[in-house]
Parts: C-alpha cells; sequence; structure tokens
C-alpha cells in the first residue's frame, strides 16, 4: 500500500462541496502555527479507493480547533460542539465536515467514557479503534508540492494491503467493547478479515463480560450506525450474522440470535433503505431493521433485547408487535381483492413498518405493497366529509362511505365526481330506507 498521495489524488476524493472549507481549515490552522489532518476512515478510503462520505479531520494543537472552525466556517454553516470529547461539527443543508483537537485518552474501568485531555498527533492516533484508522495526512498548503507522506504509527498500511482489522493493543475491546460492534460493520463492508490476536483479544473481552458495562445507549447507537451503513454499501445481515458467529449477541442478551430465515428478508430491507427516498424524508432503518430481525424470537425475548437496548416509547412497541402484524396484513392481502381492498388493508401503516412488511412478503404481495405506496396511497378520493355532510350524512356513517367511495375511484368502478355524488346519493337513499324498515319494526 502506497506511504504517500498525490495532493489532486487527495484533495479530489473529498466531497466537492465541502474542499473549499478543507483547504480554508488548513490555512487557518497554519496561520497559528499548527495544523489540521484528515484522519481515520477517510484517509483510509482514499487509499483504499472508495468514496468518501464522511470527512473527518484533526487539528493540531488541539485547542485552536474552535477558533478556526469559527474563522474559517463560510456565512451558511454552523459550528456545532459535542462538549467532553473536544469534537464538532461544522454543517450547511448538504454537507458536514468533522473536526476534534488532538486528544489522548484514558479508561477508569472497561466500557466506561474515556477521560479525554489533549495530546499530540501521535497520541490520538494511537487512541483509534483498529490500525487502518490510526492513519493521517496534514493538509499541504497551496505552496507545498507532491507527494503527501500519510503518517502510519501503527502499521495500518500494511493491514490495508493484506485487508486485516487489527486493534492496537490487547487490552482495546475491554477498554471500550463497542470496538467490536464497529469491527462486525467494518469488516464486512470493507471485505476485510480480524487479525488472529485481535479474535483472540476479543474472546478474552466477552469472557471477561466486557459487553455487560456498556449502556443500552451506546449499543442502540452501534445498531443504529449498522442499518445506516446500508448507505456505505454494508448488507446489515451480513454484519449481525458475524455478530451471531463470533458470540457477541448471545453476550449482548442471553438467547438472542440471527435467525437464518432473515437473511433474505434483510437483504431487501437494505436494498429499500439505500433508496434516497429514505435519506429524504429522514425515516429511521434501525426501526424496520430490528423489527424484522426480533420478530422469529419468543416475545418475551424481544421485550429483553429492546430494553437492553433502550429503545422505548412507540418505536419499541412497533418493533416488538411487528411478528403479529405483519402475519395478520399478510394473510389481509392474500384474501384483498381489487385495489380498493389493498388500500384498505394498508391505509394508517408506519411507513417504517412497510418497509419491514415489503422486505418480508412473497413476491406477490410484494408488488401489490409496493404499487399501493407508489401509486394509490397518495391518490385523493372524488368526494370529502363535507360533500357528504351536505346530503344528510353524519357521524360513523360519513367514514363508512368515504371508505366505499375511495375503493370504488382505486378500482376504476367511478372515474369522477359526478360519479362519486351518484354513488353517495344512492348510499343515502338507501340507508334512508333501513332507518324506515328498522322504525316500523319498533
Amino acid at each position: 500500500m502506497r506511504s504517500s498521495l498525490s495532493l489532486n489524488k487527495a484533495l479530489g476524493s473529498l466531497p466537492p462541496a465541502c474542499l473549499p472549507l478543507v483547504q480554508s481549515l488548513g490555512e487557518e490552522a497554519r496561520a497559528s502555527g499548527g495544523a489540521v489532518y484528515l484522519v481515520g476512515g477517510s484517509v483510509r478510503d482514499i487509499l483504499l479507493e472508495r468514496p468518501i462520505r464522511d470527512v473527518d479531520l484533526l487539528a493540531v494543537p488541539g485547542k485552536h480547533a474552535l477558533r478556526i472552525a469559527q474563522a474559517a466556517a463560510p456565512p451558511e454553516a454552523r459550528v456545532v460542539e459535542f462538549g467532553r470529547f473536544g469534537t464538532l461539527r461544522i454543517e450547511t443543508a448538504e454537507w458536514a465536515v468533522d473536526l476534534a483537537g488532538a486528544r489522548a485518552e484514558s479508561y477508569a474501568r472497561p466500557a466506561a467514557l474515556p477521560t479525554v485531555r489533549p495530546g499530540s498527533l501521535e497520541e490520538d492516533l494511537l487512541r483509534r479503534d483498529f490500525s487502518v484508522n490510526a492513519l493521517a495526512l496534514a493538509l499541504p498548503s497551496e505552496s507545498e508540492q507532491d507527494p503527501l507522506e500519510v503518517l502510519d504509527v501503527c502499521s495500518g498500511l500494511a493491514d490495508l494491503e493484506s485487508r486485516t482489522l487489527r486493534i492496537l493493543h490487547p487490552r482495546s475491546f475491554h477498554d471500550d467493547p463497542t470496538r467490536i460492534l464497529r469491527a462486525a460493520r467494518l469488516a464486512p463492508r470493507l471485505g476485510f478479515k480480524l487479525a488472529r490476536a485481535t479474535r483472540s483479544a476479543m474472546r478474552d473481552a466477552l469472557r471477561d463480560g466486557a459487553m455487560g458495562g456498556v449502556s443500552g445507549e451506546r449499543l442502540r447507537r452501534e445498531f443504529e450506525k449498522m442499518f445506516a451503513d446500508v448507505h456505505l454499501g454494508l448488507e446489515p445481515g451480513l454484519a449481525l450474522r458475524q455478530l451471531a458467529q463470533w458470540h457477541v449477541l448471545s453476550a449482548l442478551e442471553p438467547g438472542l440470535e440471527w435467525p437464518k430465515e432473515t437473511n433474505a428478508a434483510m437483504r431487501r430491507l437494505g436494498k429499500g433503505i439505500a433508496e434516497p427516498e429514505w435519506r429524504a424524508h429522514r425515516y429511521r432503518p434501525w426501526v424496520p431493521g430490528l423489527a424484522l430481525w426480533l420478530a422469529p424470537l419468543r416475545p418475551a425475548l424481544r421485550r429483553r433485547v429492546l430494553q437492553r437496548f433502550a429503545v422505548r416509547g412507540e418505536a419499541a412497541d412497533r418493533i416488538a408487535g411487528f411478528g403479529s402484524e405483519r402475519d395478520r396484513l399478510l394473510r389481509r392481502l392474500g384474501k384483498a381483492r381489487g385495489r380498493g381492498a389493498v388500500d384498505a388493508v394498508l391505509t394508517g401503516i408506519h411507513e417504517e413498518n412497510l418497509q419491514a412488511l415489503v422486505a418480508c412478503s412473497e413476491p406477490l404481495l410484494r408488488r401489490r405493497i409496493l404499487r399501493w405506496a407508489a401509486e394509490d396511497r397518495t391518490r385523493r378520493a372524488p368526494l370529502n366529509g363535507d360533500d357528504l355532510a351536505k346530503l344528510g350524512l353524519e357521524g360513523p356513517a360519513v367514514g363508512k362511505v368515504l371508505g366505499r367511495i375511495r375503493a370504488a375511484h382505486l378500482d376504476g368502478a367511478i372515474a369522477n365526481r359526478e360519479e362519486a355524488l351518484g354513488l353517495a346519493v344512492e348510499w343515502v337513499r338507501r340507508r334512508g330506507v333501513g332507518e324506515a324498515r328498522n322504525g316500523k319494526k319498533k
């Protein structure tokens, strides 16, 4: 693996929209006697010739990070600080750049959040999770010449060459057990394997119960990333299957497993999550992901897992109840005749549950759901409640008639407002006759 990069290749790999900011940060840092480095996954992916999605920068010395961010940020951007860890984000509606001050870390006990202090560039690289993420590249000034040297303090370049994930010291997984979950995301996404010593260190950490000290919120955030990483090319099922093979899932919660029958559904879900519509609407991909994963498990185990992952409220209720909802909806969809009947089954389902339902449906029902989602759910019926009120309808009858009119419209039985009014008038006439008959019986 190359130990140097051309200037054009390094900067040309970054998202074009944020390139002026990156260069401006470098200039501001140099003006105060410091430097800004491209670090971690950004350097790794440039060397692997993979797309750069997240731009991670490091300011040395760290005390300059906020000042240079504020000086370099364009007027339309905002600078967001993240407190105790000395990190911040410069963001606009279109892009975001992460900037941190160089720091060193220590752990008071296994699985605890680290105690941080200002540190050198080398100390910052040595605190990272894997050697391939402990690489740095100084942002050059316009006068500097090629090539740019990659700073490698942990033999990360050799591990890139051999496509290996290797932790930086034997207690790494004890210090931060969530690195195990990160390994499960990175390995299948990059096509890497774990180094033998890293596997051994993982077994030691699991044997010592390191996962038990990780809070539910931290675990949930890692699984959120697992499903969000679909946009980076990860198939979530591969990561979950990897965790099962490493005996991590059962360490998180006794009985937790990866059901093999979920493989195909999870692959389909991943393809759905990757669609631009998901990002545009800010759906939470981890919700249908957990719903699919946990549905085959026993109800009591599902609840325990959700509690362990600190999933609460309506999201927890929908995930826990998805298995029974899925079975009920698929039975009704199988019996539905016509687009109006399909609409009656699916109207009101939460979008995240709908994505999970699509993923676990057989082809015929999947086509029905996708057609409804793309064409029918946004179609308006020719009449509304006010129109029916003018005809004398009120109470529950309004909803019934609207439902019939909508179904007839979707099925093509009525094509316009006039035909819909005719159907409504006929309903009112029949309803009146029925009430008269009921009155005579009394």
